[in-house]
């Protein structure tokens, strides 16, 4: 049963046509995604299918008594509420369903009314509790206040940052449960772990239809069912996730380039035969140039457009960035504590870690925006010790998460090239026109100001003015926020063509995946190490480190537990026969040693490859496979160590027996 069904809608806003006649149906439960380029309207279909906003035409069906919530990019609250109030706010259908269960349930205990009809209502009532959450909400709110990253329930709305807001207002949607929930990209200013629990979430236990905007291209393929595509005003159904739309996508594009080859050739045909014929025409042939003519007036689909994205490298020296014992704390807590850490060319490195934890406050230091210890001007902010060393010829670019560096009330023009109509870009002039086309705006577009674009279009507005300058190292905190999975491409593949080195803060795992050389990780408590590979093999080394503990942990426990009742065993074991080494583990101790210097050599060669950046621009497929071989290689060397400590104390006990 449909949850929603939209018919013929038409958007413009001025000249622009947003929707041309776009017709979408989302069925009850169903999980849809929703994608397309900054700009072509994907979060104005949002919030007209949601009812916020007005269609210029068109109509919209939704199913009688069905909640649509809606998370919006920029959501209002009013200042005063806590973070706890706004959250709760979401429950109004679950109180109203449960003071009416609660109704009903008093006036069958008082015997009035129709039992019947009572009855009917009380079960009515009682499956709408069960499907908005159950009858323990209180405690489910509490759990999603804590796993969406609000860490500070009881504070005002007005002290909050923007990143905080959207938290609440994701915590809010999802306590509600509605039929239809639109999450227009929730994934913004969320951490890596929040997101891959909002993942399961959705999968797992959000009972309602879903519409998702997003450009988190893992979140995407693992939660959508379908996945709708609005491109030059039309809508494109495919079924799946975000691979089986690529896959899909590709075939439509190749049937239109097909039927554009095959109207080419039809006018080819067509033209020759009329060079051929005399002026005096029959009504056929009149037909024939009539069918010629309409297929030569009809355009052809437009090429996809996508953003070029390139960074003029310079020479780079022997240093490029190095942090010596670094310290970073903030009101007496350690964010970071003795780092050290180089960062060398060739090397693009992924930093992860839960919000909070310090990884824009240590970019910021690298940047030098920080005091040292003991700096007044530094008393009201973070604190930091040890030293940054910056290469003298490191030039460096950056993208900051808030953009702050646009001036909102700036046309695009003015934001890139000021009052002048060239920008230097390369070592060559440029017209500044030509040159924001590279980023997907039309010269018409230019002149608009930065504040009524979109965000995604304020991202490419911010990376236009970065890729002017001539850099050797780029460290973009965010850089994912907003940008459409097109531009994301165009990016992965300029960083990977980079020459010169990249320290990237992002929770977007696909775009870790295919950038990152290494992992740096915070986890807490001033820890921040350092893994080799992508997201995934930081994922796999993670797992095998807890896997590992959980081990130790447990053999210390059976140790402990064995010690008593091994005692009189020992004692009988003295009193009988001699302990004593037979002559092949007399053999197998004295040959031991080597194997375990061997093992350990092998250990140590693995580790340097997985450490070399080169291994992962040119040999990334290679990875996967040395870290399991890493992996078998320390279970070898570990097991040679404790087979050695094994002989080498029933030696001892014999010796000494």
């Amino acid at each position: 049963m449909p949850v929603l069904t939209a018919h013929d809608l038409h958007k413009s806003f001025g000249p622009q046509t947003i929707l041309d006649g776009v017709s979408v149906n989302i069925r009850t439960g169903e999980r849809v995604g929703l994608v397309g380029v900054n700009g072509s309207g994907k979060s104005t279909l949002a919030r007209i299918l949601a009812g916020v906003e007005q269609a210029d035409s068109g109509t919209i069906a939704r199913r009688r008594g069905a909640e649509i919530g809606v998370l919006s990019q920029d959501p209002v609250f009013e200042p005063t509420d806590t973070a706890r109030d706004v959250v709760l706010a979401g429950l109004s259908a679950w109180h109203a369903a449960k003071a009416r269960h609660d109704e009903v349930s008093r006036a069958l205990a008082a015997g009035s009314g129709d039992a019947e009809a009572l009855l009917a209502e009380q079960a009515e009532a009682g499956a709408d509790v069960e499907r908005l959450g159950g009858w323990d909400m209180m405690h489910q709110v509490d759990a999603i206040i804590g796993h969406v990253g609000v860490t500070r329930p009881d504070a005002p709305m007005s002290v909050l940052s923007g990143g905080d807001r959207r938290r609440v207002a994701l915590a809010r949607l999802l306590v509600s449960r509605p039929a239809l929930a639109v999450l227009d990209e929730p994934s913004n200013h969320l951490d890596v772990e929040t997101v891959e629990w909002l993942e399961r979430y959705l999968v797992e236990e959000h009972p309602g239809a879903l519409l998702l905007i997003t450009h988190d291209r893992y979140l995407l393929d693992r939660v959508a069912e379908r996945t709708l595509e609005i491109d030059k005003g039309k809508v494109y159904s495919y079924d799946g996730g975000y691979e089986e739309y690529l896959e899909q996508k590709a075939e439509r594009l190749a049937l239109e380039a097909r039927t554009e080859s095959n109207r080419q050739n039809f006018l080819r045909t067509e033209l020759e035969w009329l060079r051929r014929q005399p002026k005096a025409r029959t009504g056929k042939q009149k037909a024939r140039i009539q069918r010629a003519e309409a297929t030569k007036s009809a355009p052809p689909p437009k090429a996809e457009r996508t953003a070029q994205l390139s960074v003029e490298s310079v020479r780079t020296g022997k240093t490029i960035l190095e942090l010596k014992k670094l310290g970073l704390s903030l009101d007496g807590k350690w964010l970071v504590r003795g780092l050290d850490f180089t960062l060398t060319k060739g090397e693009r490195v992924g930093i992860v870690g839960r919000n909070g934890t310090g990884k824009t406050t240590m970019l910021r230091a690298i940047l030098g925006q920080l005091g040292a210890e003991g700096d007044g001007a530094a008393a009201e902010g973070p604190r930091m010790e040890g030293e940054v060393v910056l290469g003298k010829n490191s030039s460096v670019a950056y993208f900051d998460q808030h953009r702050s560096g646009l001036d909102l009330d700036k046309s695009i023009f003015e934001n890139i090239a000021g009052s002048h109509t060239r920008v230097e870009v390369g070592g060559r002039s440029m017209d500044v026109r030509s040159y924001l086309e590279r980023f997907l705006f039309d010269p018409n577009k230019a002149r608009q100001p930065v504040g009524s674009l979109s965000g995604g279009e304020r991202a490419r507005v911010a990376l236009a003015k970065m890729l002017t300058q001539s850099v050797n190292v780029i460290i973009l905190d965010e850089p994912t926020n907003d940008l459409d999975v097109m531009t994301l491409a165009a990016l992965e593949e300029m960083l990977i063509e980079l020459d010169g080195s990249a320290l990237v803060v992002t929770h977007d795992r696909w775009f870790l995946n295919r950038v990152a050389t290494s992992i740096l990780a915070f986890e807490g408590d001033g820890r921040v190490v350092r893994y080799a590979g992508n997201y995934d093999a930081y994922r796999e080394q993670r797992a095998n480190a807890a896997l590992e503990t959980e081990a130790e942990a447990r053999a210390a426990k059976a140790q402990a537990e064995a010690r008593p009742a091994a005692a009189p065993a020992k004692a009988a074991a003295r009193a009988s026969d001699k302990p004593k080494l037979t002559f092949a583990e007399r053999t197998e101790l004295d040959g031991i040693v080597g194997r375990i210097d061997v093992a350990e050599q092998k250990v140590a060669e693995l580790e340097a490859k997985l450490a070399d950046p080169t291994l992962y621009a040119s040999r990334g497929a290679d990875v996967a496979g040395l870290l399991s071989e890493l992996e078998r290689a320390k279970q070898e060397a570990a097991r040679l160590v404790s087979r050695w400590e094994e002989l080498e104390t029933k030696r001892e006990a014999a010796g000494k027996a």
